[in-house]
């Protein structure tokens, strides 16, 4: 565990673009600490940990390359271990309307909720924006930390659960497809207040959600754990943010890249600006 920690660190920083003496000023301490740290030649005190995790958006358990149950019990973790990527390495054509409506001319921070294998974190990471992107499957980290390579860009990759991640930073893109489904019907209106209160203002918020409709049976590989939402729903928590895209009871086929057997799917997909100050 002390050298996966030492790796850690030293990946974690180097994603940020941080030197040595910028991590160190953050915590208080000299350069040589942070050096010994990521040379394996001494270990932080643990009082430090979560200060640690904190500043990179990740959790004690990830820092240390912990993967613990509750991680290992999502069906995802078994089904990122495939051949090939789950969900293919297409990006979501939301990401096409994220660049239309807010290109990186200047640098812009992205945060992509329940990333899955990562495709469309890499997707904007390859385009100029700076990435951070989590989800609870490490299988799929992993991949997707491999096709961030493999595109020659950088994703800040950090395993979190949805249900419970608080973000420290603000950001001007909050982006997940299909990640709403893990909010219980009462967390909802707590949780999607904490993540437009961690938008810019101005920011985007692009993200889509599985509604529930009586003649749609639900998908062979849904979850227990899923909460599909009613019609209309997810637009009701953004009445004072501006609409740029509003699709309500989409329906489409899906064969979730030939694993879960061909069936449909109704999604209500909204990409909303936040007010400006």
């Amino acid at each position: 565990m002390h050298h996966t920690f030492s790796n850690n660190l030293a990946r974690l920083r180097k994603e940020r673009g941080w030197t040595q003496e910028k991590l160190a000023k953050a915590l208080d301490l000299s350069f040589q600490a942070i050096s010994k740290w990521e040379t394996a030649q001494s270990y932080s005190d643990i009082a430090l940990l979560p200060r640690l995790a904190a500043l990179f958006e990740t959790s004690v358990d990830s820092l240390l390359g912990y993967v613990p149950t509750k991680a290992s019990a999502t069906k995802y973790e078994q089904r990122y271990q495939c051949d090939g990527y789950y969900w293919g390495v297409a990006p979501n054509r939301m990401c096409y309307e994220v660049m239309r409506l807010m290109p990186p001319t200047k640098p812009l921070r992205l945060l992509d909720m329940c990333c899955g294998e990562g495709k469309d974190a890499v997707f904007f990471a390859n385009n100029g924006y700076i990435v951070s992107a989590f989800d609870i499957a490490q299988s799929g980290l992993d991949k997707g930390r491999k096709l961030a390579e493999c595109n020659g860009c950088v994703v800040s990759f950090f395993t979190a659960d949805i249900r419970e991640f608080i973000p420290n930073d603000t950001f001007d893109i909050i982006y997940t497809s299909g990640g709403l489904l893990y909010f219980a019907p009462d967390k909802r209106e707590e949780m999607m207040s904490i993540y437009k209160q961690k938008t810019t203002p101005g920011g985007l918020h692009a993200v889509n959600t599985f509604v529930e409709k009586p003649f749609i049976a639900r998908a062979p590989d849904s979850e227990d754990n899923e909460h599909y939402w009613k019609s209309g729903e997810l637009f009701s928590h953004y009445q004072n943010w501006r609409f740029h895209v509003a699709l309500a009871e989409q329906i489409f086929d899906c064969n979730s890249n030939g694993h879960g057997g061909s069936h449909q799917h109704c999604m209500d997909t909204l990409i909303a600006q936040a007010p400006h100050e």
